[in-house]
């Protein structure tokens, strides 16, 4: 058996998502294979672990001291991976994880930094590394990346929260000058549709950018395609060695595809992304699909991605160009509605997400961490200063 960690909530705007996907997950594991630990951190932070936590009506009215459930804490010495408590007589191992399902969503958990800790202590996990986790949390670094190897994606201006604020007037001459409208107004480091808003005048650009700047510190400003049609790709593997899922074209009932469409609509209860109204297969010509299809696995191997990632495309259908629009490095109920109609279960995609967990980590185990450089020994010799600089 693999002891399993399934780590969900977090301190994102994006918790209530996460803990969908977290239980979802949960649900569909096989139980002949993994014994799981629920691990949810809350919006403070604060880590728990218990039975009652894998079943998502819990956290409808949840209550933190029932019996069974147990705060705990997890420490970056390499090789331990333990879930510990701190009681009165120190602390006790509640389980020792062999792996982990990191099914964060936004800022501390899909964004590199809960990534970073399991890198530190060497505990095999799905989704990707921390760089390929970080950069793609980033709206604009993820444009600068795509622009850097010829993958298709809109220009856009971008902003710090202090100079749209403090300086809102010129930043929005300047938005008009260089995009005009409509435009898309954007939290660069934030998922599920939130705090995103079209403007198609200078009010609403002034409502957009105090939205964004309420979610975020880095604020991405694009031009609004009119005639737009929205597709989705996931991929699944490590690097190079890594598959497209079916394309989807998600249904909106408004300008955009916003938090509503993907997460309240249908009374979409435990269900996460899979009860979103969508068009699946998406209808598209040959020409389209291929660009898309070429650009995710483009993306996903030079951005050193393993897991499964979920790539969104927009087309002009105007024109016909297509652009890439955002990353999602864990998407909503890992995308595997996208998988499932050609053939792969949900269950067999957690085995697979599993598997690539500690493929990875073997290939960490092959690189050389030591080097002998020698420059303590000239500590020894006199021949380098050490201690205080004057």
């Amino acid at each position: 058996m693999i002891n399993l960690g399934v780590f969900f909530g977090g301190r994102s705007a994006e918790h209530d998502v996460s803990i969908i996907t977290g239980t979802q997950l949960i649900e569909n594991a096989d139980r002949s294979k993994y014994n799981i630990f629920p691990v949810y951190i809350d919006r403070e932070g604060k880590w728990f672990t218990g039975e009652e936590l894998k079943d998502a009506r819990f956290f409808l009215k949840p209550d933190f001291t029932k019996k069974g459930i147990k705060e705990v804490s997890f420490s970056p010495e390499t090789g331990v991976n333990e879930l510990v408590t701190k009681g009165v007589f120190g602390q006790k191992t509640v389980a020792k994880l062999d792996a982990a399902i990191i099914a964060m969503h936004g800022m501390h958990g899909e964004d590199g930094t809960l990534q970073g800790l399991f890198e530190l202590s060497d505990l095999p996990y799905q989704s990707c590394g921390v760089t390929g986790s970080s950069a793609s949390m980033d709206k604009v670094i993820t444009k600068a990346i795509c622009k850097g190897i010829d993958v298709p994606c809109l220009d856009g201006l971008f902003y710090e929260r202090d100079e749209a604020e403090k300086k809102q007037a010129a930043v929005m001459d300047e938005i008009e000058a260089k995009i005009g409208y409509p435009v898309i107004v954007k939290p660069a480091n934030l998922g599920s549709s939130i705090g995103i808003k079209k403007a198609h005048d200078r009010k609403e650009l002034g409502e957009a950018l105090e939205l964004a700047c309420s979610y975020d510190r880095r604020i991405l400003v694009e031009h609004a395609i009119d005639n737009l049609k929205e597709i989705n790709c996931a991929v699944l593997g490590l690097g190079g060695d890594a598959e497209t899922s079916l394309l989807e074209q998600p249904v909106s009932k408004g300008e955009i595809l916003d938090f509503a469409d993907k997460y309240l609509s249908n009374a979409s209860g435990s269900k996460g992304m899979k009860s979103l109204d969508r068009i699946l297969p998406a209808v598209l010509p040959e020409e389209q699909e291929k660009i898309i299809k070429e650009s995710a696995l483009k993306v996903f191997k030079y951005m050193d991605m393993k897991g499964v990632v979920r790539i969104d495309f927009m087309i002009d259908m105007d024109n016909g160009k297509v652009y890439l629009n955002e990353i999602n490095t864990i998407p909503g109920s890992f995308a595997f509605y996208l998988f499932e109609p050609a053939g792969l279960k949900y269950k067999q995609m957690i085995d697979r997400l599993v598997d690539i967990a500690f493929r990875r980590l073997e290939e960490k185990k092959r690189s050389n961490f030591a080097y002998d450089s020698s420059i303590l020994q000239k500590v020894g010799k006199g021949s380098l200063k050490t201690g205080r600089v004057k």
